[in-house]
């Protein structure tokens, strides 16, 4: 039987009307100031930004790509160089450390979180190591105290990889802001969302915002003279002015997601169905801000198939880990060299989790996933 509730997998239009007249405004704004790159609006967004996150730096960028390849560039990071991040995360991550000429050094993860698992990231560091770069995937935060334990011991920076994860917490410390740099997303499915491509790198280290500041202005300073190659990375001040107007409701959107995320957990129980899918689970130590409510389900193509004839909204992130991508062969990885990324990259499904969803939509959600999982 086919659900009566259509439920997409992000409903965006549900959180830009309340705030219509506000973002059109700040566009206006833009528009009149005919001041649209870089300017008055991207700095006060990096003020705001770095507030809100308690650290000393937000340089904005392009694009959450652009703010991890600065991050790489502004570290030194290159050929002959080897960053260990986690075979399982959107390409962004590992992509971006081959763009530098550098070798991705992939490590498996953590069943119960999908993050990068500490322990494979301490057995893969070689004398070619020139940084760690843990994913917070999903919205919840890798485990940072034993990672930034084996950078210190070695002597190499973190880069934190924090584009799913603004506003998630580890023992109260903002993902983004625990490690050397941290690398965020404005993307607009994000919680903090642009109208378009957006990014931003975090850091308490001035040196190193200033390098940034310089990177995505094609390393000029002052304008003409280049001291190095750069890019341009700069973030567009039309999409500063509309993250000024989202970034007060911020925490209420993620709290809202939260709470989607406990309704889910309730309804699968009551279905029963908490036995037969893997639920996401979030840790005590920190807190998980919901970017994706990602469940593993068994047969997962087949039942995202009869979701989709339903009505029901789903994505997979991600279906391909790192080390079977066609791009990376020349890694030298086969299939099982990682076996819990390829378990999760088999099952995992997205469900819809956006702060408005509304309870009769999530029931509708577990009612066409309990029926799909009967035939």
């Amino acid at each position: 039987m086919k659900t009566r509730v259509a439920v997409p997998l992000l409903d965006l239009d549900a959180q830009y009307r309340p705030l219509r007249d506000e973002i059109l405004e700040a566009i206006t704004r833009v528009c009149d100031s005919q001041r649209f790159i870089l300017g008055p609006e991207v700095e006060a967004l990096e003020r705001e930004l770095a507030a809100h996150l308690g650290v000393a730096h937000a340089v904005t960028m392009s694009s959450g790509t652009d703010a991890i390849l600065a991050a790489l560039m502004a570290l030194g990071i290159g050929p002959g160089d080897e960053v260990i991040t986690p075979t399982f995360s959107f390409f962004a991550t590992a992509g971006c450390v081959s763009r530098v000429g550098a070798t991705p050094k992939l490590v498996d993860i953590d069943p119960v979180t999908c993050n990068v698992d500490p322990e494979a990231v301490r057995a893969a560091i070689t004398t070619k190591t020139r940084a760690i770069m843990p994913v917070h995937l999903y919205g919840q935060t890798a485990d940072m105290d034993p990672i930034v334990e084996i950078a210190q011991a070695h002597g190499i920076p973190v880069i934190e990889d924090a584009c799913q994860a603004i506003g998630a917490e580890y023992k109260g410390r903002p993902a983004g802001t625990i490690g050397t740099a941290g690398c965020f997303s404005f993307f607009p499915s994000k919680n903090l969302g642009a109208f378009g491509d957006g990014g931003m790198v975090t850091t308490n280290d001035p040196s190193l915002a200033h390098e940034l500041m310089l990177l995505r202005n094609h390393g000029a300073e002052p304008k003409y003279y280049h001291r190095r190659i750069g890019g341009n990375f700069r973030l567009d001040a039309l999409q500063a002015a509309v993250l000024r107007v989202k970034l007060p409701h911020l925490p209420r959107w993620s709290a809202m997601r939260v709470a989607n995320a406990r309704r889910y957990d309730a309804l699968f129980a009551a279905a029963g169905l908490d036995a037969r899918i893997t639920l996401p689970r979030a840790l005590l130590d920190r807190s998980h801000i919901f970017n994706q409510y990602v469940v593993l389900v068994p047969d997962r193509d087949r039942v995202r198939a009869l979701l989709t004839e339903d009505g029901i909204g789903t994505e997979v992130y991600y279906p391909v880990p790192f080390h079977l991508q066609d791009c990376f062969a020349t890694l030298g990885h086969d299939r099982g060299d990682f076996p819990e990324a390829e378990r999760v990259a088999d099952t995992c499904l997205a469900l819809p989790i956006y702060g408005e969803l509304t309870p009769e939509q999530q029931q509708a959600v577990v009612a066409a996933l309990a029926a799909a999982l009967s035939q």
